[in-house]
């Protein structure tokens, strides 16, 4: 029999909201999903004896995660299916999200893309001990596993990532100017400047989801990626006329992005990841419709660690 909701209940798992939706994210790559997962996580509350629940914290964090790991597990399929590559979905941030470098970091687009390449349990206990700083023995209740499995998928979790992820970071400011500049080239179809800022061998990723336009496999070096962006001023997309098009810089995923507007709807966002001679070594690029709902609405989220 389900307990009655009370006021104080819903207060404790409103408290917590911004944490859980911030820790179901990280394992899913996709804010509907993790949504989906946080109401579960309040259904499961509403129902819970609270005799039991000694720390209300932990306890929600420990039933997303699970529900988490579980969404992932079942979308399997469909991720490795998926028409070209598969990015995760953007989400609009707010300031706070990147005052540390290790947040920003771990919800960065790049970051959630190589998260993409763990099994869905290293996944969990990757994001659950990293990010959030949970005990293995509070991570083992959470995914159901033993402890001694827990350790090694964070051994394993924590090598593959660090294999694959870069070692620098640009500042904020840095990144900041190198967006100016890319969104003023690539609008003005300036292709010399954009050729100054990309790396020889940048990487352009772009998924369309085979709903729109776009390449289906990775697109490599910067005269080419520079052709690309800068033929956005030329050519009609997705029934949009340059001239209709609109491109803002805003915060996405915890750094500085664009977000491409027309026809009154989210047409793509792109955001990078840029090397200590501040050139733009990869660029993400999301155009499926499917994926820009978070960015559509307009939500600006909050992605505590702690």
């Amino acid at each position: 029999m389900t307990r009655p909701r009370s006021d104080a209940d819903q207060q404790v798992f409103h408290r917590h909201r911004n944490l859980l939706f911030s820790v179901a994210y990280r394992i899913l790559g996709s804010a509907a999903d993790a949504e989906d997962a946080v109401q579960e996580a309040w259904i499961k509350w509403s129902g819970a004896d609270r005799s039991e629940v000694a720390d209300p914290r932990a306890y929600l964090a420990r039933i997303v995660s699970n529900l988490a790991l579980q969404r992932l597990r079942s979308s399997q399929h469909q991720r490795e299916t998926y028409v070209g590559p598969w990015l995760p979905e953007p989400v609009l941030t707010e300031g706070d999200t990147a005052d540390t470098v290790t947040d920003a970091e771990s919800v960065s687009m790049a970051m959630l893309v190589v998260l993409e390449t763990l099994s869905p349990l290293e996944r969990a206990v990757f994001v659950l001990k990293e990010v959030f700083d949970f005990s293995h023995a509070e991570i083992a209740v959470a995914v159901e596993r033993s402890e001694a499995a827990v350790r090694q998928a964070a051994h394993r979790a924590r090598e593959h990532v660090r294999a694959r992820r870069p070692r620098f970071t640009a500042d904020r400011s840095q990144q900041r100017g190198v967006t100016e500049r890319f969104l003023a080239a690539a609008t003005g179809g300036d292709i010399n400047t954009l050729m100054e800022l990309l790396s020889p061998d940048v990487t352009l990723w772009t998924d369309g989801g085979g709903k729109v336009r776009q390449a289906l496999r990775p697109i490599v070096g910067a005269e080419t990626v520079a052709a690309w962006f800068a033929a956005i001023g030329t050519v009609t997309y997705q029934g949009v006329q340059p001239d209709d098009m609109r491109a803002a810089l805003v915060e996405i995923n915890g750094g500085p992005g664009v977000v491409f507007n027309g026809a009154g709807r989210v047409i793509a966002t792109v955001t990078f990841d840029i090397d200590a001679d501040g050139r733009i070594t990869t660029i993400h690029n999301v155009a499926n419709p499917d994926k820009l709902r978070a960015v559509g609405d307009g939500t600006t989220r909050d992605l505590p660690t702690s």
